[in-house]
């Protein structure tokens, strides 16, 4: 057994509560095993490593429920200059550059296979903790297909072995598709229920799978063992079929309506905002790594985007911190913070939003997303207030140490 104290900090737990000065952390092994004042935490008779937090904030790891840790950028000549493998070499510096940045946890939203989940979980490559979709299962023309006017095809996610084929049309198809992700290891089906802005031939707003192609979709995920479904979801039709069909997680939301945010609140759905995914386009568009279509559509729905995400906070819709990362850069995620601040979320509930509600999110709850005696220890030390400057958490610097399953995997105190 191996013992850890985490001591001298303000704890802010991920709850919602309010921090904690002169607080303390005992960690055994890979688990939290008592949360409190300093001089309320019993030390235990065996050997006790201390962490001093040097009056900094103790925080629960990030968790990003919107992730893309096999791509960085979308450069169409470059990456089909590129070989194939080497998108997993470079995965390997994604996945660290996202743990550095204090993120322990992610749902990656399609590019991951099984071999990308186990490296990490066996120690090959150091990275978050991961919740795998693999394929991203799309209609022929819609947001996945890369098939462009010329007929040759850009595929950000092109199938092989262990990868399947991710354009699928009709019932029967979308029962076989999902049957053969889940076989594939898939931990969430992943589908696009609209089109979106980094597709040549679609539209945010088109909809796409009928209603009956996403109840099936759902019910197939739901026979084992309750999978959840996450949807790409930007224009309001496509948003409302998705949802009553019983999708778990609306992921962008750009064109939300009324209809859309009460339909949401009825059935407990979760928004994934992704508020940081236009903007990085814009800025990569700038330096000439964005195709032209993309960077048209963002300008045009980046405005409404956050309308839309502060009208569906305020009327108290359950958001999760997700990004999109992989079109920004790996390890700039918490940049979305500060967006979710600006369309109206205080910055204790962007942190909630980013620790309790995406563990919940992911349905991971009961292990992690807050500091509480049981948990896993994850967690991360801030120098700076993140309540007084909630996009201090964006300077990777600011974030000294960072704590997976009880074991430091960065130390720059």
């Amino acid at each position: 057994m191996t013992y850890q104290l985490i001591r001298n900090g303000t704890l802010i737990d991920g709850t919602g509560a309010t921090p904690m000065t002169d607080a303390a952390v005992l960690v055994k092994d890979n688990r939290i095993q008592a949360v409190g004042k300093a001089s309320s935490i019993r030390l235990p008779d065996a050997q006790t490593t201390e962490i001093d937090a040097k009056g900094g904030f103790i925080l629960p790891g990030m968790i990003d429920t919107h992730v893309h840790v096999m791509l960085e950028g979308v450069n169409i000549v470059r990456d089909m200059m590129t070989p194939f493998s080497m998108r997993f070499y470079n995965s390997v510096k994604y996945l660290k550059n996202t743990i550095d940045a204090g993120i322990t946890s992610v749902r990656d939203a399609g590019g991951a296979d099984a071999g990308t989940k186990q490296a990490v979980e066996s120690g090959v490559i150091l990275g978050p903790r991961l919740q795998i979709s693999i394929s991203v299962l799309t209609t022929t023309g819609g947001h996945g297909d890369g098939w462009m006017l010329s007929g040759m095809e850009y595929d950000l996610f092109m199938a092989y072995p262990g990868f399947p084929e991710c354009r699928v049309d009709g019932v029967d198809d979308c029962r076989r598709k999902v049957r053969e992700v889940l076989r594939a290891g898939a931990d969430v089906i992943k589908i696009c229920s609209t089109g979106g802005v980094l597709s040549p031939t679609d539209h945010p707003e088109f909809t796409q799978f009928s209603p009956e192609e996403l109840e099936v979709i759902v019910r197939e995920a739901s026979y084992r063992r309750g999978v959840k479904v996450m949807s790409h979801a930007q224009g309001a039709e496509g948003v409302k079929n998705a949802i009553r069909a019983g999708v778990h997680s609306i992921e962008h939301g750009i064109f939300l309506d009324d209809e859309a945010i009460d339909l949401m609140l009825k059935h407990g759905t979760y928004l994934v905002p992704t508020l940081l995914a236009p903007l990085a386009v814009l800025e990569a568009g700038e330096k000439g790594g964005m195709p032209e279509y993309g960077i048209r559509k963002s300008r045009e729905v980046i405005e409404i985007h956050s309308d839309s995400i502060g009208r569906a906070h305020k009327a108290g819709v359950r958001i999760a911190m997700g990004t999109d990362a992989g079109v920004m850069p790996h390890g700039t995620n918490l940049r979305e913070l500060g967006l979710m601040n600006k369309i109206g979320m205080n910055p204790m509930e962007t942190i909630v939003s980013t620790t309790k509600t995406a563990a919940e999110c992911l349905g991971w709850s009961d292990q992690v997303g807050t500091i509480e005696a049981g948990k896993l220890a994850d967690i991360i030390l801030l120098k700076t207030d993140p309540l007084k400057d909630i996009r201090s958490l964006e300077n990777v610097d600011n974030i000294p140490l960072v704590m997976k399953d009880g074991k430091i995997v960065k130390d720059k105190r």
